[in-house]
């Protein structure tokens, strides 16, 4: 499906007049849950929002080796990749640089916004995600690098920050996970200083979505199958660990909300309110490796794969990453790549 949840109507999350609000203290936040009972999860089938928070507080004390996250050399420049080549072509993106202060909305562990800042893209952040634990791991990713940040377990649809507070607003991965998408904008736009920028990438187009859902499944399955055979049970995980991760799996079906075609996602940033609005697509075949390679890593022991296999699935990934900006961005329709990015402006 495609990500247009709204009806071009207000939200009732957001009819209220936001104009006053101010930051509550943090210290009201409520605390992290990383273990859901089974009656927990089976209440989130029914609670979008519940289900959020059980998945990623769940996920969030080993969210960053499950998709090799780092904030060292090769994530910085993914990072600043990924917001260059969202706000290519538009004017004083780069120039603006470095943004006084940036928020990341669903910051998760900090990925996007902590690896924005070393590479000199703003100055001062904020993180906040609907997930404790989450917010507890970026805030303690930010100070083991010495960054400015604060943090906030916060709604994404009633960002808790007074109008006009930043010059730059990301995400990274985050759309998809929200019930109003548009609403959701609308309240970046609130809290953007006027002239402010959003960019927000990693969402899944529904195209490609539909193929790495398929290509994870077989992977899944015909690895667990196959190290059941004697001479591979080295290379199964316990069966609880496996049982967790398909607990965590059901989950993610629950919290994966929309899929996003690339002109729908820009006709959204509009009607929120939103000018000189860009998406962009990328990972076509890098996809296409990357799905497997992330399941296979998910299925077996950690201390199976070694720095080479590291080496192998990084630098494949940046070969058809290359492959797809030189070649297929020019010859596949960009629906059918699996991420994509959008940019905007506020309104002077």
């Amino acid at each position: 499906m495609t990500a247009s949840s709204h009806d071009g109507k207000d939200s009732s999350t957001g009819s209220a007049d936001t104009s006053l609000r101010a930051v509550p203290d943090a210290s009201s936040d409520p605390t992290p849950n990383p273990h859901a009972t089974a009656e927990q999860v089976e209440a989130a089938r029914s609670d979008t929002k519940l289900a959020q928070v059980l998945y990623h507080d769940w996920e969030a004390e080993t969210y960053d080796d499950k998709w090799s996250i780092s904030y060292d050399e090769r994530c910085i420049d993914y990072a600043r990749g990924r917001f260059d080549q969202a706000v290519s072509g538009q004017a004083g993106a780069q120039e603006a640089l470095p943004y006084g202060r940036a928020l990341e909305l669903g910051c998760g562990t900090g990925f996007f916004l902590l690896n924005l800042m070393q590479a000199g893209v703003a100055e001062k952040g904020s993180v906040t995600d609907l997930s404790p634990g989450m917010v507890k791991v970026a805030l303690r990713n930010a100070g083991h690098l010495n960054l400015d940040v604060d943090g906030r377990v916060a709604d994404a649809e009633t960002i808790p920050y007074e109008d006009n507070t930043f010059d730059l607003v990301v995400g990274h991965a985050v759309l998809h996970h929200i019930p109003d998408v548009e609403q959701s904008l609308r309240e970046v736009l609130r809290v953007l200083k006027p002239g402010g920028r959003f960019v927000f990438a990693g969402e899944p187009t529904t195209v490609g979505n539909f193929y790495a859902r398929w290509l994870g499944r077989l992977t899944w399955e015909a690895t667990t199958r196959t190290t059941k055979l004697p001479f591979l049970s080295s290379w199964r995980k316990p069966q609880e660990e496996l049982d967790e991760s398909s607990r965590a799996a059901a989950l993610e079906a629950i919290v994966d909300l929309h899929t996003f075609d690339p002109t729908d996602l820009e006709n959204i940033a509009v009607s929120a309110g939103a000018v000189d609005v860009q998406a962009r697509t990328e990972e076509f075949a890098a996809a296409l490796l990357g799905w497997p390679v992330r399941t296979f890593e998910a299925a077996v022991p950690a201390d199976k794969l070694g720095w080479n296999w590291a080496k192998f699935a990084f630098g494949s990934w940046k070969t058809l990453s290359w492959l797809d900006e030189k070649v297929f961005t020019h010859v596949v329709p960009r629906g059918y790549f699996y991420n994509v990015m959008i940019t905007g402006v506020k309104s002077d």
